[in-house]
């Protein structure tokens, strides 16, 4: 477990992040979410050591930070850094013997990720030679070859195409699926929806929210029912009376209709059920939450 308590720095008299306090339980995939300069990537490099806190205190399963911890991270930096000159093969066996892996064990290891990524034909490639997404590609590579208990990643998925992403957040659900510790900045919202247990927004240096996501979807939910029904539509937009707002109904065959509605109170899933069954036959019912995207907007908006 990590274990955050008011971390706090200051840039000159600029505050980059305020007394942030939290806990990232072990084995979970923790998404970092916030708007551009809000403090993401001033929180990773105190947890990396980069930098150091002008306040607070970081503890990794009980113990303060330290050389150790850090050098055991996997670690993927918002900015890339490889040597031009150096060819992919070698330039892995350099990054894992970093790591404190034998050049033996880094070859292999190399070796290992390239093959499953079927990209062996670059082993002799200059970096140089290689577009901003394949050197991110050998980049991240690099940053797991010493197989971390606790890989961080800062905006791993910029630069990538769709097919890379989906590679990306593959491995991502093996970490979690072999009990690592997956911590990431991001402002791709699916991605959040798709992997993260939890994530934590901060925005302008303060921590606003630190919740599940499906806990932080549904204390912004909003109403929003999907429907499918079978029987009379006059019947349905009456059943609905001042209960409820109709925003869409579509007919899909024969007297079969999809509708979208709009609590006009805070009624629960079988309250809607209980009141509309009456009038028609309900097929499927589906409570509307959130996308992430929408909760984001919601939060950055109201501290603002």
């Amino acid at each position: 477990m990590i274990e955050v308590q008011e971390l706090t720095k200051v840039f000159h008299q600029k505050v980059a992040l305020e007394e942030v306090s939290m806990r990232i339980q072990p084995g979970q995939v923790f998404g970092l979410i916030g708007p551009n300069g809000a403090g993401k990537t001033t929180f990773i490099r105190l947890l990396n050591q980069i930098i150091a806190p002008t306040k607070g205190s970081i503890k990794v399963h009980g113990t303060s930070l330290n050389v150790q911890h850090v050098r055991s991270f996997g670690y993927l930096p918002e900015e890339r850094g490889l040597f031009r000159e150096m060819r992919v093969l070698d330039h892995l066996v350099f990054l894992g013997k970093l790591r404190g892996l034998s050049k033996f064990e880094s070859n292999k290891a190399a070796l290992d990720w390239l093959e499953k990524f079927e990209i062996t034909s670059w082993n002799n490639r200059k970096i140089s030679t290689l577009s901003k997404g394949m050197a991110q590609k050998v980049q991240f590579i690099g940053s797991i070859l010493h197989n971390p208990e606790i890989v961080i990643l800062d905006e791993p998925l910029s630069g990538f195409d769709p097919l890379n992403v989906d590679l990306l957040l593959e491995q991502m659900r093996n970490f979690k699926a072999e009990g690592k510790t997956v911590i990431f900045s991001t402002h791709n919202m699916n991605s959040v929806e798709e992997l993260c247990d939890e994530v934590a927004l901060i925005h302008q240096g303060k921590l606003v929210a630190k919740e599940h996501v499906l806990t932080l979807r549904s204390a912004y939910k909003s109403g929003n029912f999907k429907l499918r029904f079978r029987g009379s539509k006059m019947a349905f937009a009456h059943a609905l009376w001042t209960w409820f707002e109709l925003l869409t109904c579509t007919e899909l065959s024969d007297s079969v209709y999809e509708a979208h509605i709009k609590s006009r109170g805070d009624y629960a899933f079988n309250q809607v059920f209980e009141r509309l069954s009456e009038a028609v036959k309900l097929e499927l019912i589906e409570e509307q939450l959130p996308s992430m995207q929408e909760v984001f907007v919601k939060l950055v908006t109201h501290e603002k």
